[in-house]
C-alpha cells in the first residue's frame, strides 16, 4: 500500500475521524423527534418496551454484526441486571439512576468473566459455551433467595430521578427511558465508528490476516463482549424501572433467541437494523398476543421467510434497493 507524502502510516491504519455522514444525522434527527412524540401517539409502556428492546438488539448486534461473535446466552446480562436494578431499587433504596447504573455494572463484570473463558472457542463451540453460562445464570435466579424465585421480584419502585424529579408516571419515566436508550444508541454508533469498530470488523472479515497484522485478536474479543453485555444490562435494568418486575422470563433461553431474531431481521451488521427489528418483533407480540402460543410459531415462519426473502435484512434490503435507484 503506497503512503502519501503527507500522510504517515499511523494514518493508513487509522484514518483521520470525519464527521457523522449527513444521511446518519438526518435518521438520527428524524427518529429522535419521532421518539420524541411517539407517547401521545401510543400507550407510554408500549413504546418504552421497544426502546428497551431496540437497545438490547443494538448491544447484541455489536457482538455479532461487527464482532462477528455469536453469542446465544445474551439474556444472561439483560436479565442479571434487570435484577440487581430491582434489588438495588426495591431493598437499597436507590434512586433510578443509582439502580440502573448498577445494573449495568453488574452484567459488564459478569460478561468480562464470562467472555474471558468464552472466547477461548470459536464458532458453534462459542456460541454453545456462553449457552451454557447463561443457563447457569438461569438457574442461579431460580434458586437464590434475593431473586423471589418464580415469582421474581415485583413492585419495583420507579423512585425519584436524582431524589428530585418524580418518574411515578409513565410520561416522566418514558423521556427517561428516551436518553438512556438514544444516548445507548449513540454510543454503539461512536463504538462502530472509531479505530476499535474498524479493527471488530477486519476480524471479523479476516481473522488470520488480523493476527498476521500484529493484533491481539482476543483482547479485542474480550472487549467487544464485555461492551456488548454492559449495553444489554443496561437496556435489561431499564425494562425493571419500566415494568417494575425483575423476572425469570428476562434469563430464559429464550430471551437470548427473541434478541438473535430481533437483529437478523431488522439487519445484522446495520446501525439502525435491530432498532427496526425490535419495533417489529415487540409490535408483533403485542398485536397478536391474543393467539397465544402460535405467537413464537408465527414469529418463526415470519423469520424463516425473511431469511429466504432477504438474508440482509430489512434495513440491509432497503439500502440496497436504494443503492440501485441511485
Amino acid at each position: 500500500m503506497a503512503v502519501a507524502e503527507n500522510e504517515t502510516l499511523q494514518d493508513v491504519i487509522y484514518p483521520k475521524e470525519v464527521g457523522m455522514p449527513l444521511l446518519h444525522k438526518a435518521i438520527f434527527l428524524v427518529l429522535l423527534s419521532f421518539l420524541i412524540v411517539l407517547p401521545f401517539m401510543v400507550y407510554p409502556v408500549f413504546a418504552m418496551k421497544v426502546m428497551c428492546f431496540a437497545l438490547f438488539a443494538a448491544a447484541f448486534n455489536l457482538l455479532l454484526g461487527f464482532g462477528g461473535l455469536l453469542s446465544f446466552g445474551h439474556a444472561a446480562y439483560f436479565g442479571g441486571a434487570s435484577y440487581v436494578a430491582a434489588h438495588a431499587a426495591k431493598v437499597w433504596g436507590f434512586t433510578p439512576e443509582l439502580s440502573v447504573l448498577a445494573g449495568t455494572l453488574s452484567a459488564t463484570v459478569l460478561g468480562l468473566v464470562i467472555g474471558s473463558l468464552s472466547i477461548r472457542r470459536q464458532g458453534i463451540y462459542f456460541a454453545m459455551v456462553t449457552l451454557a453460562f447463561a443457563q447457569m445464570v438461569y438457574f442461579f435466579a431460580l434458586q437464590a433467595e434475593f431473586t423471589g424465585g418464580e415469582d421474581g421480584i415485583q413492585s419495583v419502585p420507579r423512585g425519584d430521578l436524582f431524589g428530585v424529579i418524580p418518574l411515578q408516571g409513565n410520561i416522566a419515566l418514558y423521556f427517561f427511558v428516551l436518553v438512556i436508550t438514544f444516548g445507548g444508541i449513540l454510543c454503539l454508533y461512536r463504538i462502530v465508528h472509531s479505530p476499535f469498530g474498524q479493527v471488530l470488523k477486519a476480524i471479523r472479515d479476516n481473522e488470520p490476516r488480523a493476527i498476521s497484522l500484529g493484533y491481539q485478536v482476543n483482547r479485542y474479543k474480550l472487549m467487544v463482549f464485555t461492551l456488548s453485555a454492559g449495553f444489554a444490562g443496561l437496556a435489561g435494568a431499564t425494562k425493571a424501572q419500566v415494568f417494575q418486575l425483575a423476572s425469570l422470563t428476562d434469563v430464559h433461553w429464550s430471551m437470548s433467541g427473541e434478541v438473535v431474531l430481533m437483529t437478523l431481521l431488522g439487519g445484522m451488521g446495520t446501525i439502525f437494523g435491530p432498532l427496526v427489528g425490535a419495533a417489529m418483533i415487540v409490535t408483533m407480540q403485542n398485536y397478536l398476543a391474543t393467539f397465544g402460543a402460535w405467537v413464537t410459531i408465527i414469529q418463526g415462519v415470519i423469520f424463516v421467510l425473511g431469511v429466504l426473502l432477504f438474508r440482509e435484512g430489512v434495513v440491509g434490503l432497503l439500502s440496497r434497493l436504494l443503492k440501485r435507484r441511485l
